[in-house]
Order: structure tokens, then C-alpha cells, then sequence
């Protein structure tokens, strides 16, 4: 107890105060001098037994602080009949509590990291193996046309890994905040010719065919360039969905209170367990050989939510997949 300084200070100011009184009281009267020494000793001992009972739940309240910190069953202090320290223990439990969950969420964000950082590595190991193999069958293909066909299927590998590559770097200046997107209005019909024209050539190859309905002068405010890259993921997603000689539709409605844009395809659709967890990252859907990285959609969402718009996937009643994105005005 008498290791805190305070205390310390009190009782040489108290011994001090005691003497001073005592001495003027004996001055004045022999029994007056001894009421006060006797007066002091009484209140002296009452405060320091008092000060001590707390100094002693003061050290219990620390001992369990110290089993709940060192004991991952342990997540309650027991509660006190005193007014300050029970405030402090309910504070203390409650911050407790809040170490613990962030603690789990931590845990849980650590699991999920390092099987995205397997997945990725699966990801990037998988086309890798393959041009390995392409190259050994170069080496070995006298035909013009047989090493041309091979030497396409290098390319699309690597340009996949390169995608992939490219998603991981936006996703991760993203989540850091170093983003600044520059917001401006943007005609819609101009952001859809830009983010339709790397499809051009794999639409015509693979028979896809594209139709568009947008408004003309139909604007929402937004960053360019970001949102095209947005909207070039729903469209790659759409064309694998859509498949060989399938269709996407490109609609839009422009209201007073928000601009809207739907993109749908003529695929399979998504299965109902997949609904909920199309935009999270790395989720490749029910069907473990899915095509694509779980990347593309997540990315998506961050881009258009970060600018105050939303996003939102489900099954057309007609059939296939249907992206609707909204910015309101």
C-alpha cells in the first residue's frame, strides 16, 4: 500500500496536520491535546484499513486481469459490491470482450488470407504448368499451323495471369485507401463503348452477340476509368456465362432520383447457393471447377460501392444472369 506515492504524501501530511493539532491542543488543555491525538489515531486508522480493503481489490481485480488475458476459457471478471470499481470492472469486461471477438476476426481474416494466397498460387501455377508444357510441344511441332495454335493458347494464359496479376494490384490499392477517384459526370453510353471494346474480338470469335438500349444523354457521376474496368468485369463474366453464340443485353433507366444500368446474358444463370456470395472475394461458386479467380466480381462491387453506387446480381425470370448497377443522382 505504501508504494504509491500518493499515499505516502498523505500520511506524511496527515502526521504533520496530527502533530500541529496535538501540540496546539495541549497547549490550550492537557485533555484537549489528548481528545486530538486520539481523534486522529482513530480517523488515521479507519482511512488506512479502508485504503487498504481497496488496495486488496485493486490487486484481486488485477490477478483476474491477468488470468483473463492468459487463460483463452476465461472471459468474465467477477463483479464488485463497490461503486468505482465495479464501473471499472464492467469496463474492463467489455473491453475484454471486444479483444477477444477482434481477436477471432483476426484469426478468421488470417485463415481466410492464407487460403486466398494458396488459391492464388493454385491459380497462377496452373496456366504456368501449361505453357511449360506448350513450349515442350513447340520444341517438338514441325507445323506452321499446329505451333500458330499453340502459340495462342500461350498468349490467352498468360493474359489470364496477367488479369489475374492486374485484379490482385487494383483489389490491393483499394483495400490500402490509396485510391483517389476522380469523380465527374460520365455519359454512359460512351463508358459502355470503352468497356466493351476489349470484348470486341472475343465476342465475334466465340459468336456472342451484344445488343444495347441505353438512353441517349443518359449521365451518372462517377470515375471514368474505374467504373469502366467495373463494367468490363460483369462483361467478361457475362460472356463466359453466355457462352458460344449467346447474347448480353445492355439496358438502362434514367429517373430524377438515380441512373441505372442492367447487363444480362443468356447463360445458365447462378445456382441459388451462389446468390448470396457472388461478391465475395475468391468465391468461385458451389461448383468447385468453376471457371475464373472469384476476383473479378469482388473488385467489381468495391469499385461502384467506394463511389456511393450498388450493385446487385441475380437470375433473370426469362433466364440467365442479370448485373444491375445504380448511382443515384
Amino acid at each position: 500500500m505504501f508504494r504509491g506515492r500518493e499515499v505516502r504524501r498523505f500520511a506524511v501530511l496527515f502526521l504533520v496536520i496530527t502533530a500541529a493539532a496535538a501540540a496546539a491542543g495541549f497547549a490550550i488543555r492537557p485533555a484537549a491535546g489528548a481528545l486530538t491525538l486520539a481523534l486522529a489515531a482513530a480517523l488515521g486508522t479507519a482511512f488506512f484499513a479502508f485504503t487498504k480493503a481497496r488496495y486488496r481489490s485493486i490487486a484481486r481485480l488485477s490477478e483476474q486481469i491477468d488470468l483473463v488475458l492468459h487463460n483463452a476459457e476465461r472471459l468474465y471478471i467477477s463483479e464488485s459490491d463497490e461503486g468505482e470499481l465495479a464501473i471499472l470492472q464492467s469496463e474492463i469486461t467489455k473491453m475484454t470482450l471486444r479483444i477477444r471477438e477482434q481477436n477471432e476476426a483476426l484469426k478468421r481474416e488470417k485463415g481466410r488470407l492464407a487460403e486466398s494466397l494458396a488459391d492464388i498460387a493454385h491459380q497462377l501455377r496452373t496456366p504456368l504448368t501449361s505453357a511449360n508444357l506448350i513450349l515442350s510441344l513447340l520444341k517438338n511441332s514441325p507445323g506452321e499451323k499446329e505451333r500458330k495454335a499453340l502459340l495462342r493458347e500461350t498468349e490467352e494464359l498468360f493474359l489470364k495471369m496477367e488479369w489475374l496479376i492486374d485484379s490482385l494490384l487494383k483489389l490491393s490499392r483499394l483495400d490500402a485507401g490509396i485510391v483517389e477517384f476522380q469523380s465527374g459526370r460520365i455519359d454512359v453510353n460512351a463508358l459502355m463503348s470503352a468497356a466493351l471494346r476489349p470484348f470486341l474480338i472475343p465476342m465475334e470469335l466465340h459468336g456472342v452477340q451484344v445488343r444495347t438500349d441505353l438512353p441517349r444523354g443518359m449521365e451518372m457521376t462517377g470515375d471514368g476509368d474505374w467504373l469502366s474496368q467495373a463494367v468490363q468485369n460483369i462483361l467478361k463474366n457475362c460472356m463466359e456465362g453466355a457462352g458460344d453464340g449467346g447474347r448480353i443485353e445492355i439496358s438502362g433507366v434514367d429517373t430524377p432520383l438515380y441512373t441505372e444500368i442492367a447487363i444480362r446474358d443468356s447463360g445458365p444463370g447462378f445456382e441459388k447457393e451462389d446468390l448470396p456470395r457472388l461478391f465475395e472475394r475468391f468465391y468461385r461458386g458451389k461448383d468447385s471447377g468453376a471457371a475464373g479467380y472469384g476476383i473479378g466480381l469482388a473488385l467489381c462491387k468495391t469499385i461502384i460501392t467506394r463511389q456511393g453506387g450498388t450493385i446487385t446480381a441475380k437470375n433473370h425470370p426469362q433466364g440467365g444472369a442479370v448485373f444491375t448497377i445504380r448511382f443515384p443522382k
